[in-house]
């Protein structure tokens, strides 16, 4: 069934951030639960835009959220002291929102990982910037599972975003991707693929039936997770929808729960 990573509780948003800093404990837990009745699998906490606070905010986030919190969390800093901080708090198995192949962050978030029981969001970059090809990704992707097999993560445990693009600057970019993550769930049947999807729209009108269509045909290539906003009921319908068509909900059961209470509707 396709996991939905909701990216709301992220101090880059204006709302969250105030609630943040007036340590609005309302705001957030309501948020949580919305996201949580919404069908968010994980809930991903990012508490970086407040320069100089982070690893306050972290902390004061996640003694609001875990109370409350009745799926897994998704720790998010490219911070290892943060995301060790973090990690020690939580009590459900986290996932940690991510490493990459560029240097600096690698080896800075390699030790952090060693040991440690969690699933992992690989993004598929490096020092060069974007991947260009789908074969660019693709050996990206098997870099990062190589690496993070060594340190003790299963591959079932990692989710490889293989960098989507937006398709205003190239006709291609939408291409690209879906032979990759074709090309990545072939290599690694284990693998998640999970990612931001909203790039592809950059610079379109009607972004969010771009990101519709987008995400109907990223299932079909094999993707299974997404990072997005659990409370964009569209998107939601779109992709229980989905999941039924390519046969990831029996008898259709997550499907009529989702027209029965209204989340799916024409």
């Amino acid at each position: 069934m396709f996991e939905v990573i909701g990216e709301r509780i992220n101090t880059s948003r204006k709302l969250v951030q105030a609630a943040v800093a007036e340590r609005n404990f309302d705001y957030i837990i309501d948020d949580v639960k919305k996201q949580q009745e919404a069908g968010a699998t994980y809930i991903d906490v990012n508490a970086g835009a407040r320069i100089g606070h982070e690893t306050d905010d972290m902390r004061w986030l996640l003694d609001t959220i875990q109370p409350i919190a009745t799926v897994p969390l998704s720790l998010d800093s490219p911070d290892p002291a943060v995301l060790e901080m973090a990690f020690k708090m939580v009590e459900k198995t986290p996932m940690i929102n991510s490493i990459s192949l560029e240097k600096e962050r690698f080896n800075a978030m390699m030790p952090f990982l060693k040991g440690k029981e969690c699933r992992v969001i690989a993004l598929c970059m490096d020092d060069s910037g974007m991947p260009a090809s789908a074969d660019d990704i693709l050996d990206r992707a098997v870099t990062l599972v190589g690496e993070l097999n060594k340190i003790g993560i299963p591959t079932a445990f990692i989710y490889v975003d293989p960098l989507v693009q937006p398709i205003s600057t190239d006709s291609n970019k939408g291409v690209m991707v879906l032979d990759a993550v074709r090309a990545i769930k072939t290599a690694f049947p284990e693998v998640h693929i999970t990612g931001g999807l909203s790039n592809i729209s950059y610079g379109l009108p009607q972004r969010k039936i771009i990101n519709r269509t987008f995400v109907s045909l990223m299932m079909d290539a094999g993707m299974d997770s997404a990072i997005i906003d659990p409370l964009d009921q569209k998107i939601m319908a779109t992709i229980k929808t989905a999941d039924m068509l390519l046969g990831q909900d029996d008898y259709c059961m997550n499907y009529l729960k989702g027209v029965r209470s209204r989340a799916i509707e024409s």
